[in-house]
């Protein structure tokens, strides 16, 4: 587990740094140009998400059980996956409702994928992991909605059609194709 903790301190540290240091963060925008920000940001982003995540995997070779979820479970975590891959997939499109009505629709995508896995996962390895996710998109959100918001665009049905499309589109292929490979677990 020590490893799934140091890649999840890597990932969302990295990740964290306008949540607790925004004016540390700025400085060094300024410093080494926003090209060089977010290049450094990104690589530690990588490794911390690589190692969490091979970490996460150890860590469910010999798990430690907290409790044991109903299986019912699952299928509430399949629905609400939907929203989640919209909401990830309105922070993308440009003009849309969604995240001209919410704001920061990735980190309430994080918010619904944490929480949904929590409800179905009762190792405490999922625990930790998952509930480092869903902690860091409270306190992420909560950050965000403090600063100056983006300019406001007008959004139109078009971007919100694309991005419903879109999100439905994302989570057959994850659901159904990409989480086994991914994960090693089948959704169902």
């Amino acid at each position: 587990m020590f490893v799934m903790i140091l890649g999840l301190l890597l990932f969302l540290g990295v990740h964290s740094v306008r949540i607790f240091a925004d004016d540390w963060r700025s400085a060094q925008v300024q410093r080494m140009g926003e090209l060089g920000w977010k290049a450094g940001y990104a690589v530690v982003s990588v490794i911390g998400l690589a190692i969490a995540i091979w970490g996460y995997g150890q860590m469910r070779l010999d798990p430690i059980w907290i409790w044991f979820p109903p299986t019912g479970l699952r299928h509430a975590v399949a629905l609400l996956m939907i929203p989640a891959f919209i909401l990830l997939v309105a922070a993308y499109v440009p003009g849309n409702h969604i995240k001209a009505k919410l704001g920061h629709p990735m980190v309430l995508a994080v918010k619904v994928w944490a929480l949904a896995h929590l409800l179905a996962n009762g190792r405490l390895g999922d625990i930790v992991f998952f509930g480092a996710f869903l902690a860091w998109a409270v306190l992420d959100f909560r950050s965000a909605r403090r600063r100056q918001p983006a300019p406001p665009t007008t959004p139109r049905m078009a971007g919100t059609a694309i991005t419903v499309v879109g999100g439905l589109i994302a989570y057959y292929l994850f659901a159904f194709h990409l989480h086994v490979w991914v994960t090693g677990v089948p959704v169902m």
